[in-house]
Order: structure tokens, then C-alpha cells, then sequence
């Protein structure tokens, strides 16, 4: 039996790998891999531990691991040997093969045990190993921590062959208050740990781990990354309310700001007022992207004149990081107002020509030659959707692409769209046209809000079209992991923009539609495009909770003529709440039957004076009063009562097959059943697949 080592034989572990200033961005990523292979590879070396906590800074990557015992855990590991029947004679006594086998293996003959293996027996050499001092061990163990973690980017450094994200220049490692020497690459390791950067540059040891995020924070160092964004966030709300405003806060910038710093210390700063004639979200991108300083707003979301930078220094360093950072975001602000200025000289309407020279890929034109493509499938769907607004959705479509030749959007490209709203509405176009232009680029990303404009709406679903049958027709799709244009989002962009808007039109025809505007000369994609909708939806559908088989029963509607998206989830909803009727099951096997039966050369009208059996006869005369009110049903897109209306069938149905013999001598009488089975499941098949779904 293994005893538990008592709690005051336990000990911690700290590993810290100091470095040059890590990009913030690779440092979340890195403490998740650090604790997962460190929990990893303990257990590869049977060594217990009760938690393992990761931290990280711009210069260190640290792992504290709790109640580690001072042995492994005893190991048993199973030897099979030679078959029983070879290993023991028919008396039962061992021979050669088993008293071989078991001095190999270091047991008495008497220890071997048997167990089935395969189809046969063979006995088996249980061999426990009493688990080694932990001390031995964790020089190996650190290393191989190190050693495994990867990424994004790495770098080689002086002579030495080591691949990390910056170069490493010292490595502390204790246990249970005793250093673990080991070296990697000419890097010995130590209890030598080093404090912030500027303010406390020198050495100093670590004698106890239960001291090390203390001593740290001693010299500036404060090593819990939660910790830092506590005090980011309650340091940029007090900053914000001493001048009337809030900070506009952002994930992104929240996260990073963390991983830049590691003494955090927010201070106020402002810039002249007359800026803020400028666009807002122009300042804020120049003031986050650009300076990673949080911007501020007043209670009605107005900017104000104030931004918070979050120094990595200490408070009386305050009016020095103020004075350098008003005038490092005064002069990006001279130059956003510059291009801002200078753009505005020239209306986007006139920029349209220019789109001539500006290549959009050279298989696929000029960024005129898009251009032109998205207006004429914008043109063919305004005007079957919305005809009065098909001048301002044109007008949207040709002016779409122009603020990309700006100067703003060349300094800031993640300002696409939004400074082409700006400018439209600065050259007087309608605001339709204006928030058309920004629309059109939504959704940007899983998650993004669709466009809310109709406008908006087509001339979105029009640009992600055209870029996916474009870059199918000239060979460029997506492959594996690989995907450079973001087709995979720009279907899923449009999937959404089509089921949620409910437009009444299916793929096949816009993708045909699409095609049409290309080149002469590319190949049919519309089969391959309409299959890469089909994966789309499908994983989409997935995340959505919703069951597989259901999915199957409808999907292939997508790549017929006459379905639209909206069609096909209205049927995958209605096939999810008729499952949760009494007659499910019932309705579903008479389908089965009715399709094993039939094929799709059943077409033949029926007879009625063909019919003879009872059976029949009723089940005619129930398709006959049925009929015309699924049809209505189905015109309406009302499939769950068009489904309720077929399954008062099942009773007949049933009736008709259990009584009937279909597959008659007679051709005529043969082919007259066929065809009134086939009645029904022409009915059916224009709700789903059948044979797809499964009983509940």
C-alpha cells in the first residue's frame, strides 16, 4: 500500500526563466504551456504536486508548484512473458521459459501472475519500482520545462543552439529552499533573480520561495499579471473620474498594457481640444494602436481631451512620462489631421477612377474591376428585394472601396469602412450611402454585429461573394489550416447576413450570379462553392447545439435553385420541434418505409379507377383532402404544420403496406401504388431528408 507523504514533508518548487523584454502578446499563450507541460511531465516522472500556479512579466516566465513530496510515487510496471501453456508444464510446474523470464526480470517465479492477452494467456512480471529522491530528479525535470515550451516567434542568440521568444539570461531554481543546478546552453541555474529593469537593476537571491513574489515586488517587480490589471483598471478609473469622464476600455489594450509593464502606474495626460474636431474613433485608434494609451469620454460618450498611459515607473517619475507622452500623441495627432485634411480635398466619388490603378490580385483585375462586379450583383439583388433603394445601394457599391486609396486609411487601415462613412458623409452623400460604405464590411469577425441597413446588408453579402467565387474561379482556395483571403469568415458572413435578414434567395443563384461579373475564360466553380457553403453552415449549425442527423435531413437544400438559407434553417426548426411529438417516431418510420419503396421514377399520376384494396382507396382519398393544405402550408414556409398535416397519414400509410402488396404482377396496378407512395414522399422530401433523421 502507498502511504501519503505527511503535509510537512511537502515542499515547493520555483522556476523562474529570466529574459529580454518578451512581446506581450506572446506571454498568456506561454504561461498556459508552461503549466500544462510542467503538469505534464511531473506526471511522466510519477512526481506529486497539489497546485501549480504560472506567472508572467515583459522579463520573466515563473512556475511555483506546491506540495511536492520528497520521493516519487512507487511505480508498477507489467512485463509480459512467454505464453502460459509454454511457461508451465501440464502439472502446473514452471519451466525453463518461466524461471528465465522471471530472473530477466529481476521476481521470483512464485511472483509471476497470468492474464489474457489477445486470444491468449501469458504470464506477467508485476515489478514495482520504489520511487527515487525528487532531488535527483529535478534537474532533468526543469530542464525538459524549458526546453518544451514554443513560440510564435523564436530567436537563436550568440553561439548557442537554444530557440526561445527572447534571449535568456538567468534561470532560478529552489526546492524546498535548495538550489537545483543545471545548464542549459552555457546558462547555469541559480537563486539569482533580478528586479525592474530601471528602477531596481541589480541582483539579489531568493533564499525561500514563500519570499520570491514579495522580494520581487520589493524591487518593482509585480509578478501576478491579475494583479497588474487590477491595478491598471482601478488606476484608469480614478484617473478618468478626477476629470468628469470614464476610460473607454478595451480588451485588447487591457491584456497587452498588462504585458508591457511590470510596475504599473496610470497617469493622466491631455492634448489640445481642437483635435477633437477630428473623427473619434481616428484619435482613439491613433491613441490605442498606435500609443497603447487608454482614451477618455464623458457620460453621453463624447471624447474628452484627456488619455491615460499606463508608465512602468514609479509615481515621481509622473510629470516626466506626462510631458513626453502629450508630446508624442500631439505630433501622431498632426499627422492624423494631415491625412484627414488632405483627404478631404478630394470627394470619394471622384477617387472611383482611381480604383483603376490599384491592383486587387493579378488574377482578378484592379480594385475597379471588384468593384464593378459587387455593383452589378448589388444592382440584381436590390432590385429584387428592394427596387426603391437600389439607386443609394449602387451608389454605396461604387464608393466602398475608395477610402482605401486615403491617407488615413493607408496610416490606419483598421479604420476601413469607418473613415469611408466619414468622408461620404463630409462629400454629402444620403446617410444610407454613408453607413452602407461601413456596413458593408460586417460582420468583420466571428462574433461582430451584422449590418442593420439594408443598404448595408446587400452590398456586404455582394463584396464577400464576389471575393469567394472569385478566388475560387482562379484556383485560390482555402487548404487545410490555410486560408489567406478569410474566405471560411466571408461565408460564414454571408450565411448569417442571409439567414438572419431572412433574404428569399439561395446560393446556387448568387453564386451563379457572382460568376457571371468574372472574366471570360474561369471555370464553373459554382459546385465547388456551393460544397464550401455546405461545410460552413453545417459547423456553424454545430456550434449552434444543434444534432447532427437533424442537420443532415436539410442541408442539401443549400445547393438547390429554390431554397434560400432562411428556408433551410425554417425546416431544421421545424424538424427539431415536430422530434418532440407523440407521433414522431410513428410518422418517421412510415416515411422509411415509403422511401425503401419508391425511386425517383415514380412519377407517374395515379389512377383511381386503378385503385382496388380498401386500404388504398382510404389512403388516396386522406393524400387527396391532405394535399392541398400542406401545399398552402408550404408555400407559407410553415413546415412544422405542414409536418403535423402529413403525419395524420402514418395510420394509412401503415394500413396501406400492411395490407397491400405494392410491387403487384400487374405493371399498371404496380405503378399506380408507386406513384401514390410517391405523392406522399414528394411531399415530405420538400421538408427534409427522412432517411437522415433518427427515432428519438
Amino acid at each position: 500500500m502507498i502511504q501519503t507523504p505527511p503535509a510537512d514533508s511537502l515542499s515547493s518548487l520555483l522556476l523562474e526563466i529570466g529574459t529580454e523584454e518578451i512581446p506581450a502578446r506572446f506571454l498568456s499563450p506561454a504561461m498556459s504551456m508552461l503549466k500544462e507541460n510542467a503538469e505534464s511531465i511531473f506526471e511522466e516522472y510519477s512526481i506529486g504536486f497539489s497546485e501549480i500556479k504560472t506567472y508572467a512579466t515583459p522579463r520573466r516566465l515563473a512556475l511555483i508548484v506546491k506540495g511536492v513530496p520528497p520521493f516519487q510515487k512507487e511505480r508498477v510496471k507489467e512485463v509480459y512473458g512467454p505464453a502460459k501453456k509454454a511457461a508451465f508444464d501440464e502439472s502446473g510446474a514452471p519451466t525453463k521459459a518461466a524461471k528465465g523470464f522471471a530472473q530477466s526480470q529481476g521476481v521470483e517465479v512464485a511472483d509471476l501472475v497470468t492474464k489474457k492477452k489477445d486470444k491468449g494467456e501469458y504470464v506477467v512480471a508485476v515489478i514495482r519500482q520504489k520511487g527515487v529522491a525528487v532531488t535527483d530528479l529535478l534537474h532533468e525535470v526543469l530542464r525538459r520545462i524549458i526546453l518544451s515550451l514554443t513560440f510564435p516567434k523564436s530567436m537563436r542568440w550568440g553561439n548557442g543552439n537554444l530557440r526561445f521568444a527572447r534571449p535568456i539570461h538567468w534561470i532560478v531554481s529552489l526546492f524546498s529552499g535548495e538550489t537545483i543546478v543545471f545548464e542549459i546552453d552555457g546558462i547555469r541555474s541559480g537563486n539569482v533573480t533580478k528586479g525592474h529593469r530601471f528602477l531596481s537593476p541589480g541582483s539579489f537571491a531568493i533564499k525561500e520561495i514563500a519570499s520570491y513574489i514579495h522580494l520581487l515586488e520589493n524591487n518593482y517587480v509585480i509578478l501576478d499579471p491579475a494583479e497588474r490589471r487590477r491595478k491598471i483598471e482601478s488606476g484608469i478609473e480614478n484617473l478618468a473620474s478626477s476629470v468628469e469622464g470614464n476610460p473607454i476600455k478595451d480588451e485588447g489594450l487591457l491584456n497587452t498594457v498588462t504585458f508591457i509593464v511590470e510596475y504599473p502606474v496610470p497617469v493622466l495626460c491631455s492634448f489640445p481640444p481642437d483635435y477633437l474636431a477630428l473623427p473619434k474613433e481616428l484619435l482613439i485608434t491613433v491613441m490605442k494602436d498606435h500609443q497603447k494609451y487608454f482614451a477618455v469620454e464623458d457620460a453621453d460618450g463624447r471624447l474628452k481631451n484627456f488619455f491615460i498611459v499606463i508608465s512602468n515607473t514609479k509615481d515621481e517619475n509622473s510629470d516626466t512620462i506626462r510631458t513626453g507622452a502629450e508630446r508624442v500623441i500631439k505630433a501622431r495627432f498632426e499627422d492624423a489631421r494631415f491625412y484627414y485634411e488632405e483627404d478631404i480635398k478630394k470627394p470619394l466619388h471622384a477617387r472611383i477612377e482611381d480604383l483603376k490603378r490599384v491592383t486587387f490580385h493579378d488574377k482578378l483585375g484592379s480594385l475597379y474591376d471588384k468593384t464593378s462586379r459587387v455593383v452589378r450583383l448589388a444592382s440584381f439583388l436590390s432590385e429584387k428585394f428592394c427596387p426603391g433603394r437600389k439607386q443609394d445601394i449602387e451608389r454605396a457599391a461604387w464608393l466602398c472601396k475608395t477610402d482605401l486609396l486615403t491617407g488615413v486609411v493607408g496610416e490606419f487601415p483598421e479604420l476601413q469602412g469607418l473613415m469611408g462613412k466619414y468622408y461620404a458623409m463630409h462629400d454629402g452623400e444620403r446617410k444610407e450611402v454613408a453607413e452602407a460604405v461601413l456596413e458593408h464590411y460586417q460582420p468583420a469577425y466571428s462574433g461582430d454585429k451584422l449590418p442593420e441597413s439594408e443598404e448595408g446588408c446587400i452590398v456586404a453579402v455582394s463584396d464577400k461573394m464576389d471575393n469567394v467565387v472569385s478566388f475560387f474561379a482562379v484556383g485560390l482556395t482555402p487548404t487545410g489550416s490555410e486560408d489567406p483571403f478569410a474566405l471560411r469568415r466571408q461565408a460564414l458572413g454571408i450565411i448569417s447576413v442571409l439567414m438572419e435578414k431572412g433574404y428569399d434567395v439561395s446560393l446556387r443563384i448568387l453564386v451563379r450570379e457572382a460568376a457571371g461579373g468574372l472574366a471570360s475564360g474561369t471555370s464553373d466553380v459554382t459546385k465547388e462553392v456551393l460544397a464550401f457553403f455546405v461545410q460552413r453552415l453545417e459547423q456553424l449549425l454545430l456550434s449552434q447545439g444543434h444534432d447532427t442527423d437533424m442537420i443532415q435531413s436539410v442541408i442539401h437544400f443549400v445547393e438547390s435553385e429554390g431554397v434560400s438559407l432562411s428556408g433551410v434553417r425554417e425546416r431544421l426548426l421545424a424538424i427539431k420541434s415536430f422530434r418532440n411529438e407523440s407521433g414522431y417516431n410513428k410518422f418517421l418510420l412510415a416515411v422509411k418505409r415509403i422511401n425503401n419503396i419508391i425511386s425517383a421514377a415514380d412519377d407517374a399520376k395515379i389512377n383511381q379507377e386503378l385503385l382496388e384494396a380498401e386500404q388504398e382507396k382510404i389512403l388516396f382519398d386522406n393524400v387527396t383532402n391532405t394535399g392541398p393544405a400542406v401545399g398552402a402550408l408550404l408555400r407559407e414556409e410553415n413546415y412544422f404544420d405542414a409536418l403535423k398535416a402529413l403525419s395524420a397519414l402514418t395510420e394509412s400509410i401503415n394500413n396501406f403496406f400492411d395490407n397491400v402488396l405494392v410491387m403487384d404482377k400487374r405493371e399498371d396496378i404496380k405503378l399506380n401504388r408507386l406513384a401514390l407512395l410517391r405523392t406522399i414522399g414528394s411531399m415530405v422530401s420538400q421538408i427534409a431528408d427522412f432517411s437522415k433523421l433518427k427515432e428519438n
